[in-house]
């Protein structure tokens, strides 16, 4: 289901322009600004995990209900106010009370697992059938309330999760204009990366990067088409899970590619990642895609988690990556010595030599699934917006609140498409997804991998709303997006205080394989810091 950071020839995700000047601090809570406008951080909870929150329930330190409202706290405190990030786009008025109510069922002895009272904010694209909108971060859904929950997020009530509220993003994850600045959207406004505040967070999770970052929340969940997981994981520190298009339904979510979209967790440990994945995987019958996965969804991930899962692993560096920026090349080199130090052995491949034959297929399979899916999703949904044509027709005639900065160029020639038996779209697939699978099937079969690594991208851009976003060199998440693969990105290290990640990708259904070498080279790296909300480089 998701949408990607969209990639831009190598871009991250563009931040945006907000007012950094005046970095006030509103209230009087636990976070202080020191000269250098960087916050002294010291929530109760940052960088907590699910373990340590179930040890405190478990304790009787505190209840859900007491966490949930710690974390409000801390939405209202560096979200709303401080440096303001603007992350969250939308608080659950009924987070309280979900809270209340897993309360209940463990003062009752009843758990229902590790997400039993655990909150999670989840990206404005995803249906919840309650008080909240589902937006795409778009003003012309502004009046969309969804009729009943997402698939997954069914999976997520009855894991015993708090929701407590929506992500911003990039809107229309990322699939609105050729020159967007991602994490930005009409409704949502932009979004800061926690790290740097006048970097990019990365498209088009970006509120979920930055706030599961920030300790936000303790995980969360984004979509991704291409890149809009793993890509603001990266800049963000996190580990983000692009499973296997199928694992995760993708009923009740906003759109792009029927063959590339799936959502997926995010979170700052491999195990809180692994644990939301196995909440979030089922089969569902409304969703086609997912039928293949019966009997190869886990019921828990962390069972894979070993920290000597590298030993004995076969990896494949891809050899482009070697060169480039060199602050990344770098840190790709150390990541491949603490990899080999654990038992693998690394060999260079060619994969993205072998994938310039697919050319611009994929972005040609995107046009004519968005124009199919957001259609077949409008026609069913509680807002005035019926297709896509009425979407383009809002945005025109509200160009100063809907396209301030940028326009809708994306959109308008997704509507020039015909339907999904046009032979134009049917060539296209057959490249994108089929032969895409083909060459790194081969890959891997002659070289004879346990995956695939390399950077994910490149360090975080500034925000540019004149320009949009701009390229920031490497980028590692197509393959596996055109693929369907499933892919994992976690903290490979840092450059003047920005985030960057490695990232490990398989054929299908190799989630647990994957956590179990992204867990040990976790352990063995320890690669993930709390961002520190820093005023821009140069000021």
């Amino acid at each position: 289901m998701q949408r990607r950071s969209f990639l831009k020839k190598g871009s991250l995700a563009g931040l945006a322009i907000s007012s950094l000047t005046s970095l006030s601090y509103a209230g009087t809570p636990k976070h202080h600004f020191g000269d250098n406008n960087n916050i002294n951080d010291t929530f109760e909870l940052s960088e907590a995990t699910i373990a340590d929150l179930q040890h405190k329930m478990q304790t009787k330190q505190l209840s859900s209900r007491a966490i949930t409202e710690l974390y409000l706290k801390r939405i209202a405190d560096i979200d709303k106010a401080g440096p303001h990030l603007n992350a969250v786009i939308e608080l659950n008025k009924d987070a309280l009370s979900i809270a209340d109510a897993m309360d209940k069922e463990r003062a009752a002895g009843k758990l229902r697992g590790p997400m039993h009272g655990i909150p999670v904010l989840i990206k404005d694209n995803i249906n919840t059938g309650d008080k909240m909108h589902t937006t795409a971060g778009a003003l012309a859904l502004g009046d969309n309330f969804a009729k009943e929950d997402a698939f997954i997020i069914k999976q997520l009530r009855a894991a015993g999760a708090v929701i407590l509220g929506k992500t911003n993003l990039s809107e229309w994850a990322n699939f609105r204009s050729s020159r967007s600045t991602s994490g930005w959207s009409s409704r949502g406004g932009q979004t800061k990366n926690p790290y740097i505040l006048d970097r990019n967070p990365s498209g088009s999770s970006a509120g979920t990067g930055a706030a599961v970052a920030a300790s936000l929340c303790v995980v969360g969940i984004g979509t991704e088409t291409n890149g809009s997981v793993v890509s603001p994981s990266s800049v963000n520190g996190l580990v983000g899970i692009k499973p296997t298009v199928g694992l995760l339904s993708r009923s009740g979510i906003i759109p792009i590619s029927k063959t590339q979209d799936t959502a997926g967790p995010m979170a700052r440990t491999v195990k809180d990642a692994a644990i939301l994945l196995g909440a979030l995987a089922g089969v569902d019958e409304q969703d086609s895609y997912t039928l293949p996965s019966k009997g190869k969804i886990e019921k828990d991930y962390t069972t894979f988690l070993d920290a000597d899962g590298l030993k004995g692993k076969r990896l494949g560096v891809e050899k482009s990556a070697l060169q480039g920026n060199p602050a990344m090349v770098a840190l790709l080199k150390e990541a491949i010595v603490t990899l080999r130090s654990k038992g693998a052995t690394i060999i260079e491949i060619e994969l993205y030599k072998e994938l310039k034959v697919i050319g611009n297929a994929s972005y040609t399979v995107l046009l004519y699934e968005f124009k199919d899916g957001v259609n077949q999703y409008l026609s069913k949904a509680n807002s005035k917006m019926k297709t896509l044509e009425d979407v383009i027709a809002y945005n025109k005639e509200n160009e100063a609140k809907a396209m301030p900065y940028f326009k809708q160029d994306e959109l308008e020639l997704a509507q020039t498409k015909g339907d999904l038996n046009t032979p134009e779209y049917l060539e296209a697939l057959k490249k994108s997804n089929g032969q895409s699978r083909t060459i790194i099937d081969k890959i891997i079969q002659d070289n004879q991998l346990d995956a695939i690594i390399g950077p994910t991208n490149g360090f975080a851009i500034c925000i540019d709303l004149v320009n949009g976003d701009s390229g920031n060199g490497f980028s590692f998440s197509s393959p596996a997006a055109m693929a369907g693969y499933p892919h994992i990105t976690l903290p490979m290290g840092s450059y003047c205080g920005l985030p960057i990640g490695i990232s490990f990708f398989s054929t299908a259904y190799n989630e647990g394989p994957l956590l179990k070498m992204a867990y040990a080279y976790e352990q063995a790296s320890k690669k993930r810091i709390a961002p520190e909300f820093k005023a821009p480089l140069v000021g």
